[in-house]
């Protein structure tokens, strides 16, 4: 009987400790998230499963062009790219972004810009955003999603403060089929 009662309790303790171990993977250092819309497309597809990486920004800062998760003001979590860092001054003038002054190459945009006829993004400075200054805040960020022309971002809902970031995200896994490392 005491043989019986020690292993159920090496059962129960392996158990224990599986659980409590997936819980502070998942609390503190990766996380699951579902791609719910159109707005990072064609970089990411609705229902693309990701892994967010929360430990990252604990340890550094963001950077340009890192795709982020974030708490946004709707109660509901948004994943975006990075564009603008505090003080920055953002331009987007004949569908090019301007950076201080300085134009940017978007790579990840090139097959998008294959597929739709006009502009992606319509002229604005960050005056003309719910931003409303001529740089990025301090603590802030300035992100925009990949579908320029159907993505609520910074240029709708303002930036986000850096405490707002659930954290950093590249991996999609699943489908399966499209699993991949995002660039």
């Amino acid at each position: 009987m005491t043989k019986k009662k020690n292993e159920l309790w090496e059962w129960t303790k392996a158990l224990l400790i599986a659980v409590a171990l997936a819980a502070v993977i998942r609390y503190f250092l990766f996380a699951p998230i579902v791609v719910d819309g159109l707005s990072m497309m064609p970089t990411l597809q609705h229902q693309d499963r990701m892994i967010v990486n929360k430990l990252g920004y604990k340890i550094g800062e963001p950077e340009r062009f890192d795709i982020i998760v974030f708490h946004a003001p709707e109660e509901k979590d948004y994943i975006k790219r990075v564009i603008g860092l505090p003080g920055d001054k953002i331009e987007y003038k004949d569908d090019t972004l301007y950076v201080n002054g300085k134009p940017y190459e978007e790579p990840y945009l090139n097959e998008y810009k294959k597929q739709v006829e006009g502009p992606l993004t319509d002229p604005f400075t960050l005056e003309e955003t719910p931003v409303g200054s001529i740089t990025v805040p301090e603590g802030e960020l300035f992100v925009m999603g990949d579908n320029r022309r159907f993505s609520k971002d910074s240029r709708h809902i303002g930036t986000i403060s850096f405490d707002k970031i659930i954290g950093k995200t590249s991996i999609v896994y699943w489908p399966l089929k499209d699993a991949h490392i995002v660039k």
